[in-house]
């Protein structure tokens, strides 16, 4: 089968398609012909050796988790799946950029049956990144007023929805009227153009002054310290990008919460990825009901130009939505 692998750390020319043996499933493994992945953040950062691969670091190196495709072999001790079912999950211990993976049926789950199953490959990473955000760290509410940094972004657009499914209000940042108008197609309560209006200027228009109950920072940066200000007295800070210096002098002012999600951590446990896979069965059936769509960049492409992929993602050209990686010589629809 082919496969794109990496033998060293360094820039997207590293990619290099070549021939490797097909893996046969046994136990409960499941065979996938994978149909498509999608690029996240921490791919381009373990390409570069920026952060280490934990599930595979040693060379040559299969990246990329997110993937969708249809299981075309099935251990012996199988019992979720048969052959024929769509699928999608993350693939940390092998990689998707491949013909086929070989992965374990707990860390999987059925496709939503009305999405495009290249668009699948845009939810796994993000949607588990954003519901153990709201639902696990945040302990989201009913009628809570949450403030979502980078609405437009992969987790961020979901996010949104999740939390719009709960019940909350939400407000969210954008930069330009575009991504604004993407954002109310979104169901967002209120939009903030962050070029247009301070921290405080849009804090008092909101909330009166009082703070967010829950601000979700998925830009990281000097936008954590906003989003410090940002929430009210005791209230909680949700961060994915938090590789970086800050003055918490103003957590113990106002006595603020801070929680990391690292998904990549639960995935090193058994549990974890059981915890994962039950995730997206939640997503298949919200993606279903039509309360969850996924925003797609309207320039996808294959296997082959994967390292296209990563120089478009890096030179910060992506305006919104999941780049998708199509694995051209797959035959689904």
């Amino acid at each position: 089968m082919k496969a794109i692998l990496i033998h060293q750390y360094g820039d997207s020319s590293e990619f290099k398609l070549e021939e490797i043996a097909c893996p046969k499933p046994k136990g409960n493994q499941v065979l996938v012909k994978v149909s498509a992945t999608s690029l996240n953040p921490i791919d381009t950062k373990i390409r570069k050796g920026i952060v280490p691969n934990p599930f595979h670091p040693n060379f040559p190196m299969i990246l990329h988790s997110d993937f969708s495709g249809e299981v075309v072999e099935i251990g012996e001790s199988v019992t979720r799946f048969s052959v024929g079912d769509i699928v999608f999950g993350m693939n940390v211990s092998g990689g998707a950029l491949s013909d086929y993976l070989l992965i374990d049926e707990i860390e999987i789950a059925k496709a939503p049956s009305n999405l495009p199953i290249h668009e699948v490959a845009s939810l796994p990473l993000i949607s588990i990144t954003a519901w153990e955000a709201l639902f696990e760290r945040g302990n989201i509410k009913q009628g809570d007023h949450i403030l979502i940094h980078g609405g437009t972004g992969g987790v961020g657009h979901i996010a949104i929805q999740l939390a719009k499914a709960f019940g909350a209000i939400v407000s969210t940042t954008v930069s330009t009227n575009e991504k604004a108008d993407l954002v109310k197609k979104l169901g967002v309560d209120h939009v903030i153009n962050y070029k247009e209006e301070t921290v405080e200027e849009y804090v008092n228009r909101l909330t009166g002054g009082n703070g967010f109950d829950l601000v979700f920072d998925t830009v990281g940066s000097d936008n954590l310290d906003k989003s410090f200000l940002a929430v009210k007295p005791k209230g909680s800070v949700l961060a994915i990008a938090a590789r970086s210096t800050h003055d918490l002098s103003i957590l113990h002012n106002k006595s603020l919460s801070l929680h990391v999600i690292f998904i990549m951590l639960t995935k090193k446990t058994e549990e974890g990825r059981k915890e994962h896979a039950a995730i997206l069965n939640h997503i298949t059936k919200l993606v279903e009901e039509g309360k969850i769509k996924p925003l797609i960049n309207p320039k996808t492409f294959t296997f082959e130009q994967v390292n296209e992929a990563h120089d478009y993602f890096e030179n910060n050209e992506v305006e919104f939505g999941k780049v998708l990686i199509i694995n051209e010589s797959e035959s689904l629809g």
